[in-house]
């Protein structure tokens, strides 16, 4: 993953725990870099470690963390290192998420070493949608939610999500349930 996502991880805990438990985080997570620089790749296992740590070092469970960073992702970095490009997904939640299969083609202009997730829409209705999320990446389902409930805060909309399928039960990627 690139750096931008580290450095995430890193403001999201020196925000609302201060530097000295970012060190801590640091320190468990034996990641030996002092300083993320955004448009580098680095090593998916950093990023798992720093997210492990941070669940032992809060005592919180893993899937709290990555909600909580996913919903941080969206709120804060999306909107300061993103602004018109989330803004260019779409005028509100429903747009956002039918165009969501192309929001990473545009960020790969960007990131051109990024490995994206795929996502697919279907199902759609007035309320609802199913969206298909496939990545390389294992473990990440909760970080998908956090962003999607991040989306809809970013929208002022109320959402209720429902994971239909998943990597853990034997399928080939999730599908989340999406009711606005």
């Amino acid at each position: 993953m690139y750096g931008i996502v580290n450095r995430a991880i890193e403001d999201l805990v020196t925000t609302n725990f201060g530097e000295a438990r970012w060190q801590a985080v640091k320190k468990r997570s034996a990641v030996d870099v002092d300083f993320f620089v955004s448009s580098e790749p680095y090593d998916d296992d950093i990023t798992y470690a720093l997210a492990n740590a941070v669940s032992e070092e809060m005592n919180m469970p893993l899937q709290d963390v990555l909600q909580a960073f996913g919903e941080w992702w969206i709120l804060k970095t999306g909107k300061e290192k993103y602004g018109g490009l989330m803004q260019a997904g779409g005028k509100n939640f429903k747009e956002f998420i039918v165009n969501l299969p192309l929001f990473h083609n545009r960020i790969m202009f960007m990131y051109p070493k990024l490995t994206p997730p795929e996502f697919k829409v279907d199902h759609l209705t007035d309320n609802s949608v199913w969206l298909h999320y496939f990545s390389k990446r294992q473990g990440l389902q909760e970080f998908v939610r956090g962003l999607l409930t991040g989306l809809a805060k970013m929208y002022d909309v109320h959402i209720t999500l429902e994971l239909l399928q998943s990597r853990g039960s034997g399928s080939d990627h999730e599908i989340f349930k999406i009711n606005w």
